[in-house]
């Protein structure tokens, strides 16, 4: 016989907290911490900033880092107060600061100001069913591109060390494969290489021109960390394979065929525009941050993601009483 609970007590049985000792939400906090993303960009962008500053010498001064920063983050604040948002995200705006402080160069802080500025805005201005049409630091870099002569990206601040190279290469291996974006990536770079190879092959130059061209820090930046965007790209494989393709070959025709600098940046920046094209014909499940996060729906436990319910735990107050 059972022993009879005091009324009032409330007990717990072991099939009731189950699903709470398996759920994320009491993971441990390493755990936790790897389910977005975001927190291992913000990891490997804050390590290539710093390594760029204190060893390759990059042309960025503090103040322009600290402006491009607090800029990016201030706006996120604003807008999401604008907005009326349930809570202020630091994690993208801050993705997005560390990416104009790689990338943009200018001799005004004014100017760095207003790019962090319209960079942050762009998330909440331009979007199309609730989805950003451009990658904001793409598209805050090409505005100030286009409004002002000032401000320009360096792509020869990286070198060509092999090493570098290869570290940025592994290190956004690790964010991509986070954020399942990394069949856009891979099939750029691919698709990319094999532009250049061509070309050196119809012309007659040797190897070493288009290996040399595929050793750019900028590129490898480029590859996985802007064209991998989840938030920009199309939601489906196929879509976003095509995608990949698209902005390979606008870059080639801008660079070698217009003999324009930043081809990659003004590639991406205008194939955005057919994302929301390309979902219609090619849909997709959007993609969404935290995707395995937990909550409570209509009495059921739910994990995005798998969509599996398992019953709440819920307070015993019934008295057993047993044979």
């Amino acid at each position: 016989m059972q022993p009879r609970a005091n009324p009032g007590e409330t007990s717990i049985t072991h099939h009731s907290i189950a699903p709470v000792l398996h759920s994320p939400i009491t993971r441990r906090p390493l755990l936790l911490f790897s389910n977005d993303p975001r927190h291992y960009q913000i990891a490997v962008l804050s390590s290539l900033l710093f390594y760029g500053v204190g060893w390759l010498e990059f042309d960025i001064a503090w103040p322009q880092i600290l402006i491009s920063l607090g800029t990016a983050l201030i706006t996120q604040y604003v807008c999401t107060r604008i907005r009326r948002l349930p809570s202020f995200d630091p994690r993208s705006p801050l993705i997005s600061g560390l990416s104009l402080c790689l990338l943009l160069r200018t001799n005004s802080l004014a100017l760095a100001f207003l790019t962090a500025a319209l960079t942050i805005a762009s998330k909440f201005l331009l979007k199309y069913h609730e989805k950003h049409i451009f990658n904001p630091t793409n598209f805050g870099i090409i505005a100030m591109m286009l409004l002002t002569n000032q401000v320009w990206v360096s792509p020869a601040q990286w070198g060509s060390k092999l090493y570098f190279a290869f570290l940025i290469s592994c290190a956004g291996g690790i964010v991509i494969y986070r954020a399942a974006r990394s069949d856009v990536s891979y099939a750029f770079v691919i698709s990319y290489a094999a532009i250049l190879f061509g070309r050196a092959l119809w012309l007659g130059d040797p190897w070493a021109i288009p290996i040399k061209q595929l050793q750019s820090g900028a590129l490898l930046l480029f590859t996985f960390y802007m064209i991998s965007d989840p938030k920009t790209t199309p939601d489906s494989r196929a879509g976003r394979i095509l995608f990949a393709l698209l902005v390979a070959a606008g870059t080639a025709y801008i660079q070698f065929g217009l003999y324009r600098t930043n081809g990659l940046l003004w590639s991406l920046a205008l194939f955005s525009l057919l994302t929301p094209l390309i979902d219609r014909f090619l849909p997709g499940i959007k993609y969404e941050w935290n995707a395995s996060s937990s909550k409570f729906v209509k009495g059921e436990f739910y994990e995005k993601g798998n969509l599996v319910p398992r019953p709440v735990p819920r307070p015993v107050n019934q008295v057993s009483t047993g044979p």
